[in-house]
């Protein structure tokens, strides 16, 4: 399986010498982790070839649905699990480790995963792959001292999200969540629009 790791470091003005940041130094990263065979895989990863986007709506039977839910809640259990490994001094090769382990011993594939770090902030997106169920998720963690500015970056981004589930239901229209969280002391982030639990 092949793991993503995006590292960006912030630095405040003091902390920038002569002008110019340090450089960061490459960290070490575990080779490719082996996946049992009795684990169920996508059908990407004998093929190498990446899925198409489907180009009409899935419409879902019973067991379908309790599949995408039964993802959805172990993508989120490995997500939090993965929160309580940020620690200084742990690496994301460590937490990626670890993730990778919790997956396989629930029976899932690990479709993707991808730390972005920026320090002293970790967002975890934690993505597995159940009876033919993706399940995708992703969360933000602090790591050592963070700063005011972040802390409330973070409180408002949760209170969004939770103001947009709650108004979430059948018949809902997306464009609702937008109207409901545009306006929250910050910028909203176009580029990270979907996550979701779909088949494959």
């Amino acid at each position: 399986m092949c793991f993503w790791f995006l590292v960006v470091e912030e630095r405040n003005e003091d902390e920038v010498i002569d002008g110019n940041r340090k450089r960061l130094k490459p960290g070490n990263v575990s080779p490719r982790r082996p996946v049992p065979f009795n684990i169920n895989k996508p059908p990407y990863v004998e093929s190498f070839t990446v899925p198409g986007i489907s180009s009409g709506l899935q419409i879902h039977d019973k067991k379908g649905i309790e599949s995408m839910r039964a993802s959805g809640r172990l993508a989120a259990r490995v997500r939090e699990y993965a929160g309580t490994l940020v620690k200084p001094g742990v690496t994301t090769d460590e937490i990626d480790e670890a993730i990778h382990n919790k997956i396989i011993e629930n029976g899932a594939y690990v479709s993707l995963k991808c730390l972005l770090l920026v320090n002293p902030k970790s967002n975890i997106d934690a993505t597995v792959y159940l009876n033919g169920y993706r399940g995708d998720t992703s969360a933000t963690f602090f790591c050592g001292d963070v700063d005011e500015k972040a802390k409330k970056l973070f409180q408002v981004t949760k209170e969004s999200l939770e103001k947009a589930i709650s108004i979430c239901g059948p018949g809902f229209e997306y464009k609702k969540i937008g109207k409901t969280i545009h306006g929250r002391l910050f910028t909203n982030c176009n580029w990270f629009l979907e996550k979701g639990d779909n088949t494959i």
